[in-house]
């Protein structure tokens, strides 16, 4: 393999293993969906 090959592979094993790491915790870091109080706010329609 020559040498831009083999950075090349470095460095997507690095981008593999960095995002199966990071993976988890941004799966445990979401926030819920619904609001606890019920109340719905509307999107901006960027209208004056």
């Amino acid at each position: 393999m020559t040498r831009t090959k083999k950075a090349l592979a470095t460095i997507a094993l690095v981008l593999g293993i960095t995002g199966a790491v990071a993976s988890p915790a941004l799966a445990d870091n979401h926030a819920p969906v619904s609001p606890q109080d019920g109340v719905v706010v509307p999107l901006d329609t960027n209208t004056p």
